[in-house]
């Protein structure tokens, strides 16, 4: 199986990285899988993703575009994803993840932004063509340091949902 995990924090190495490996690692032990992974922590080509010959950003918008499985994960800024993230994604043409099942990730300080994994991540997601056979996830600050206890309970039901996406 093949995951892309897509990262938009301007911030390199960030909390939201942390949050978006630990829920590839848990779909992975759900599906009992190993995957091909790439990850793509956006913030190390900020300076490459408006310049439309960037080889580099071409190379992760085919990978994660052929991925099976794609995490995209942002902290929430103004109760939405990232520029960061927003700039990535027009890239790509409608239905350029026909292929892909697409699992939203967001972080934030409050439960307050909760739904915005929801009402603003997925809708860009299904807009490229992917499947978002479950809900999102969304992890508070609070929660960072026990992601174990967040990530599991949700995966438990996440896993089946995706699996049968990719049978």
């Amino acid at each position: 199986m093949s995951m892309a995990v897509v990262v938009g924090n301007p911030k390199a190495n960030s909390r939201t990285m942390r949050v978006a490996v630990a829920v590839a690692d848990a779909l992975e032990t759900r599906l009992d899988l190993t995957s091909d992974r790439l990850v793509i922590d956006l913030a190390d080509i900020a300076n490459e993703l408006f310049d439309q010959e960037s080889q580099r950003v071409l190379d992760f918008r085919d990978a994660v575009a052929g991925s099976q499985v794609a995490v995209v994960a942002s902290p929430t800024f103004k109760a939405t994803y990232t520029g960061l993230l927003k700039a990535f994604f027009d890239g790509y043409a409608t239905n350029a993840f026909r292929s892909v099942v697409a699992v939203g990730v967001m972080t934030g300080a409050a439960p307050i932004h909760a739904l915005a994994v929801e009402v603003h991540l997925r809708p860009l997601l299904v807009e490229l063509g992917a499947v978002a056979p479950t809900r999102g996830l969304y992890v508070t600050e609070q929660q960072f340091d026990d992601l174990d206890q967040v990530i599991g309970p949700w995966a438990d039901v996440a896993g089946p949902l995706i699996a049968r996406h990719l049978a």
